[in-house]
């Protein structure tokens, strides 16, 4: 029998629970976080979120402040003991609306009901009630440690290399940007809505929503919290939650050609799918292919909400078990490769304490390997789009470059006359789509390939 943990008390248990559990394993947060958040009542599950990934935002900085209230050294203190300060850390330090005794009173709770010892219990009480009374003269999140650098909230390993790619003042604004709430962006289901219908209908209901700033059919909503699930129309299918730059990058595809053969090779909850669909006209029809039996079934229900289900074909497995069981050779090949995030970690905090320098050559790997079967796939005068969330040059720029090396057929079209005039600054002196973080859209990247017959 695996250990069994004592049931999490409150918003701030599940906190602490989740950040335990996480640490080390090598999992995604909300991986570890979405099973406890469906033991809290609905109202207390936003607040768990908010706290887990507000300190997956601030560690180093909570930690700074943490090492200097404490006479225990961190590297010393347990995982519960050290999740526990943190989270009261936070409260206290960076979430204005919870008053310090709340902060510090139900941080201790969820403490005891995880039955710590007593010294444990007046340890972290008496760490927690410093800082609420000293917390005006702590230092701000900004601030610098005592070699100068300033506290960015992310590995040295991966702020070095981007300092080194970039300079210094544009990876600190990725950094800074990455350590804030992203706005929530929908793509509108054109199928059964226009844009500016759904507008309409968000603001009715007090949404702060607006255009987005690129692609056509994007809306952006500055401030929202709640669930996905409470705005109005999405029981309807009237949007889908999609960055951007995924929008944009579906564009690539150029028009699907109706009755011909359209393939989205790493179709994961189905986003891409269903853009895709949506961008084309009547008549398309795409086959995508999800391993993941979690993805799958969300895959599966995502479709059928937006009312996409008769065009789209899901097949549970991987893309190399798919082309060993088929003969077709697809005109259109949609690969949204696994890959590190790193252009995504402001929406996904915890990839920045996830990510290893090697492990980008092992995604390097897989990401060649994904291109050679989707390769393989695609008919003469076909069109292959790679993709991913990544900004670093492993994942991208080396992956087309080897891939067009090993396959002199291929060759890299420009994106510009695909995209909207406005989003040809987001195209690169390579000819890839490329945005960097910005305040309404992920990091991302994406190229269009071709195939030549005559070669």
């Amino acid at each position: 029998m695996g250990k069994r943990h004592p049931q999490p008390a409150g918003a701030r248990g599940v906190a602490i629970e989740t950040l335990c559990r996480w640490q080390g394993s090598g999992r995604t947060v909300d991986h570890v976080l979405e099973p406890l958040l469906a033991t809290l009542p609905a109202r207390d599950r936003q607040l768990a979120k908010q706290i887990v990934y507000g300190v997956l935002r601030h560690r180093q900085y909570l930690d700074h402040v943490i090492a200097m209230m404490a006479s225990h050294p961190l590297r010393k203190m347990k995982p519960r003991t050290l999740a526990a300060l943190r989270v009261g850390a936070y409260q206290l330090l960076l979430l204005d609306r919870v008053p310090p005794s709340a902060a510090v009173n139900e941080t201790m709770r969820s403490l005891k009901a995880a039955r710590q010892p007593g010294w444990l219990l007046g340890f972290v009480n008496g760490v927690l009630r410093a800082m609420a009374r000293d917390r005006k003269s702590l230092p701000a999140p900004d601030a610098a440690l005592a070699d100068g650098r300033p506290l960015l909230n992310h590995p040295h390993w991966l702020l070095d290399r981007w300092q080194r790619r970039w300079g210094t003042r544009i990876a600190e604004a990725i950094c800074r940007l990455n350590n804030t709430a992203p706005p929530l962006v929908l793509r509108t289901n054109t199928r059964r809505t226009s844009r500016d219908e759904l507008l309409t209908r968000l603001r009715a209901a007090g949404c702060d929503a607006i255009p987005g700033a690129h692609a056509p059919e994007s809306i952006c909503l500055r401030s929202f919290a709640g669930p996905v699930t409470g705005l109005p129309g999405y029981g309807d299918g009237l949007f889908l939650v999609q960055d951007e730059a995924a929008q944009l990058a579906c564009l690539l595809a150029g028009p699907l050609r109706p009755g011909g053969r359209h393939l989205d090779g790493c179709a994961g909850l189905g986003g891409k799918t269903a853009s895709l669909l949506l961008d084309a006209a009547g008549g398309v029809s795409i086959t995508a292919v999800e391993p993941d039996p979690r993805r799958f079934r969300l895959l599966r229900e995502n479709l059928a909400r937006l009312g996409l289900s008769p065009q789209a074909h899901p097949l549970a497995g991987t893309l190399e078990q798919f082309a060993a069981s088929t003969r077709a050779a697809f005109d259109t090949i949609f690969i949204d490769a696994p890959c590190s995030g790193t252009g995504v970690i402001r929406r996904h905090p915890d990839i920045r304490w996830n990510r290893q320098p090697e492990d980008l050559d092992r995604y390097q790997n897989l990401q060649l390997n994904l291109l050679a079967t989707a390769a393989g796939l695609l008919a003469a005068r076909g069109v292959l789009v790679y993709a991913t969330c990544s900004l670093e040059q492993e994942e991208n720029h080396q992956v087309v470059q080897r891939f067009l090396a090993d396959n002199p057929d291929f060759s890299l079209d420009d994106p510009r006359r695909l995209l909207p005039e406005s989003a040809a600054c987001l195209v690169d002196d390579h000819g890839c789509f490329h945005p960097l973080p910005g305040e309404a859209m992920d990091g991302f990247f994406a190229v269009r390939l071709i195939r030549d017959p005559g070669l």
